[in-house]
């Protein structure tokens, strides 16, 4: 006997907007990817057996992977990774009682995508680098030089703080940098918290498509000038996964 199934929603398009033939969905096996059109609007879905559980690796990349193959061709609206509903009268619900907010968001997101920017410290480099800006810190790394961690446990937590610290404001210089070197290029951006203690920045930020070879430029010199300090990653182009998704709009 089959099991109960349910659609997955992916993200708000066009109602011109279609998944190509090769498009697969989440699940074991993968769904078939499909377009809900109302009006104006659509959603790419696919049908998901409710009992399967869902979240595995592959399923993000599944995602993902459609909406950023999406995103490359026309605007979409994400919706949150994981979002099932009844079946398909649920989703023309959804596009009706929001359709004005959709409409408003993908006209935003013509010819725009997103990207992201992050960077992670070299360690040796980083404190490296704190010793030799603070005395203190040199002092307290000399003090517990060869000691055993028991003899000299004071001094170094006082040097961790000392480093948790300096991290903390390189990372807000380096944030701050970024934003400014990089906005005159892009239309907007939002700064997502560190996921990592010894990241140095991570950036999402929204560009036009006419000016994105002009923004990784300038993202490529901006790296190229920290590259013994920050190593750093362009990740894009992107869905607008950090600007607004279709759960907010409804909210």
């Amino acid at each position: 006997m089959a099991g109960r199934t349910g659609t997955f929603v992916y993200g708000i398009v066009p109602a011109d907007v279609e998944p190509t033939e090769d498009a697969v969905g989440v699940g074991d096996p993968p769904g078939e990817v499909t377009a809900v059109v109302h009006g104006e609007l659509a959603a790419l879905v696919s049908e998901v057996e409710l009992e399967q559980p869902l979240g595995r690796p592959v399923d993000l990349t599944v995602y993902q992977e459609l909406l950023d193959a999406t995103a490359a061709v026309a605007p979409v609206v994400p919706v949150r990774f994981g979002t099932v509903v009844t079946g398909p009268d649920a989703v023309h619900d959804l596009l009706d009682a929001h359709r004005d907010r959709f409409r408003t968001a993908l006209e935003e997101f013509e010819g725009r995508t997103q990207y992201t920017v992050r960077g992670r410290f070299q360690e040796a480099e980083l404190i490296g680098a704190v010793l030799a800006e603070n005395p203190a810190a040199a002092q307290l790394a000399e003090q517990v030089r060869g000691r055993p961690e028991a003899a000299s446990r004071e001094q170094r937590i006082r040097l961790g703080e000392i480093i948790s610290q300096a991290v903390e404001l390189r990372r807000e210089a380096e944030t701050r940098e970024l934003v400014d070197v990089l906005g005159p290029v892009t239309v907007t951006s939002t700064v997502r918290p560190p996921g990592h203690e010894l990241d140095a920045l991570h950036v999402a930020f929204l560009v036009d498509a006419d000016r994105v070879d002009e923004f990784v430029s300038v993202a490529e010199e901006f790296a190229g000038q920290r590259r013994e300090l920050v190593r750093m990653r362009l990740l894009g182009p992107l869905a607008p996964y950090d600007f607004v998704d279709a759960h907010h709009l409804a909210g």
